[in-house]
């Protein structure tokens, strides 16, 4: 059934055009994912939708009686108020709660998965990632027909968002928000709806079938591109034989051909193509050793010690509270330990992008902001200039004279990140990158790290980001200890799993933001000699026929590619192929995942005989 419906949808900001005679409609059930360029309007639609801001022109039609909550980016609360009473003010027409306590305990629990354990504490005093914390869950305990949440992600630990990835599949209501997380819109989502210059584009399935569908969707345009412009060459060569329009049929002639000469070709969308700019990084590095930092009973570091090395690629994980953002202070400087070593090397450049935009002045213009850090740098192509990078980082030479504070909270992230890229730093400290980014410039942004000459630390509970970018994990595990793992998020798991089959326990009794630490010496499984692991019944039965198995799907492939190569000819059978290829080439991934962590396990048996 439809919920809402948008018809012929305009809307402008002075004189950005936001929405162009678009539609959008959502139905009961769907889980919708907004996709976009930051600073083109997908905030406006999210607004529109719940009803809190009103199209130029269009029709916005909703269901009877359909009933919606909505997450801001920024959420409002009444001066004064506890987090308590926010949650009970905002819900108090639930249907489902029978008495004011009973609502206050459903909030309290839904607070503790969200680590915000003082429901008595003021609004006032939290900080800016917990008030969207008290937000969320506020809006997770009603019982709307579309939720409509925006950045929901943001603010969240790796263990908060796969928790609300969870919660938001099993709901049954509608969802349609805006998440920059690739692996939380792949695994909620079933439809992909892209902003893209003033249009809406639908693609149904999660992020990785979108950006098949995308794919196709270009290759179409670019076809149908191409044979108006063959079109047009033998148009052209008609009008310029001299054609006369004296009769119907020439005036018609001419006509079709004007028609096709001012029609639109596909537009792209720019792209943040940057080269990668670093200054000359000698030996000495960034060398911790010792480093202790606590605040009152709150224990962040303990004997920390580590050596960067050069194109050293470090993640940083762990939750909200525990000390990542701490350790990015103490190696840029910003904040001192209270005992141990920080040596920076001599050529050390250090450019930090921290969670705030610091020091930045909203009264300038984009351009002078830019300017201020460097007016031209230096790549091995030659020099480019301010404007040229600001234009490489999709700010147009429309908006570059623009002050900053006319700029969307998202597009002063990215001016900020090209600040600092600007100054050519050759260590690169990114705390929470993906936070306010859009996915177009986190891509980039990813393939420019790629051949970055230097080292990236990063402090990401973005999953995607830090398996993209990352090939060391620090991993903090409460009361000052930061354990290390090989790889990017997804080889940490894998290796925390086999390493702690506890893992869940621990993770709970973990202590968190706002919680006194507790004594964890027990953590190394000392206390009786730990069981020896085996294979279960199913397990050795995979082991043994998993490797045929592989085998067996290599060779179909193969043997579809080469009937691939006969079948060329024939659309509608090479299209089937390719069908049973793609199915084939996804069983063959999944089945080598599976083999790697039976082979791990097989490996840690062995070890113990």
């Amino acid at each position: 059934m439809n919920l809402l419906t948008i018809e012929h949808l305009k809307k402008s900001y002075t004189e950005r055009l936001l929405f162009d005679d678009t539609a959008f409609s959502i139905n009961e059930g769907e889980k919708v994912g907004l996709i976009g360029i930051n600073g083109t309007g997908k905030s406006t639609l999210l607004r529109i939708v719940a009803g809190l801001e009103e199209p130029d022109d269009g029709s916005v039609v909703k269901g009877r009686s359909l009933y919606i909550r909505y997450l801001p980016q920024i959420p409002e609360f009444e001066p004064g108020e506890t987090v308590l009473e926010a949650i009970v003010r905002e819900n108090k027409n639930e249907p489902h709660f029978a008495s004011g306590e009973e609502l206050k305990a459903a909030a309290r629990s839904m607070l503790n998965r969200l680590e915000i354990l003082d429901g008595e504490a003021k609004i006032d005093t939290l900080s800016g990632g917990q008030r969207k914390r008290v937000a969320l869950a506020s809006v997770l305990l009603s019982t709307a027909d579309l939720l409509i949440l925006d950045e929901p992600t943001n603010h969240l630990d790796s263990g908060m968002a796969e928790w609300l990835e969870a919660y938001l599949k099993s709901f049954k209501g509608a969802l349609l928000m805006i998440t920059h997380d690739r692996y939380f819109l792949d695994s909620v989502t079933n439809r992909i709806v892209e902003l893209d210059k003033g249009k809406l584009y639908s693609y149904q399935g999660g992020y990785e079938k979108y950006l098949e569908l995308k794919a196709e969707r270009m290759e179409m345009a670019e076809a149908a591109e191409r044979r108006r412009q063959s079109i047009l060459r033998t148009e052209i060569a008609w009008m310029q034989r001299g054609a006369r329009a004296r009769s119907t049929k020439q005036k018609a002639h001419i006509q079709r051909y004007e028609a096709l000469r001012d029609q639109d070709g596909p537009q792209y969308d720019g792209n943040v193509q940057l080269e990668s700019i670093a200054s000359r990084l000698g030996r000495t590095t960034v060398e911790l050793k010792d480093i202790c930092k606590s605040y009152g009973d709150r224990m962040l570091l303990q004997d920390f010690t580590y050596i960067f090395l050069k194109n050293d690629r470090v993640g940083i994980i762990g939750p909200n509270g525990s000390g990542k953002s701490t350790l990015m202070k103490i190696i840029a400087g910003w904040v001192q330990p209270d005992s141990g070593t920080v040596q920076i090397g001599q050529t050390v450049k250090l450019g930090y992008f921290s969670q705030e935009n610091e020091a930045m002045d909203e009264s300038l213009r984009v351009i002078d902001y830019i300017k201020n850090a460097a007016e031209y740098v230096k790549t091995k192509d030659g020099s480019i200039s301010a404007s040229q990078m600001l234009e490489r980082f999709l700010f147009p030479a429309s908006v570059q004279y623009t002050v900053i504070g006319k700029l969307s909270g998202g597009e002063k992230r990215r001016l900020y990140l090209l600040r600092i890229l600007m100054e050519a730093p050759n260590v690169i400290l990114l705390d929470e990158p993906t936070n306010d980014l859009d996915i177009q410039t986190l891509v980039i942004l990813e393939d420019y790290l790629d051949t970055f000459p230097g080292i990236v630390i990063t402090v990401s509970h973005d999953r995607y980001f830090l398996d993209r970018v990352v090939n060391r994990i620090f991993a903090f595990k409460g009361q000052g200890r930061v354990q290390q793992y090989e790889g990017g998020y997804t080889d940490y798991l894998r290796a925390f799993e086999l390493r702690h089959p506890q893992k869940e326990a621990q993770e709970e009794n973990a202590p968190r933001e706002g919680q006194k630490a507790v004594n964890r010496s027990n953590w190394k499984e000392t206390a009786g000699a730990p069981k020896k692991k085996k294979l279960s019944f199913k397990e050795q039965k995979e082991w043994e026929t998993i490797e045929d198995e592989i085998a067996a799907l290599e060779s179909g492939i193969e043997a579809l590619e080469k009937e691939m190569e006969g079948a060329a000819s024939n659309y509608a059978r090479l299209n089937e192929l390719m069908k049973t290829k793609s199915e084939k080439e996804t069983a063959l991934e999944e089945k080598m995942d599976r083999w790697m962590y039976l082979n791990e396990l097989v490996e840690q048996i062995e070890g113990q005989k």
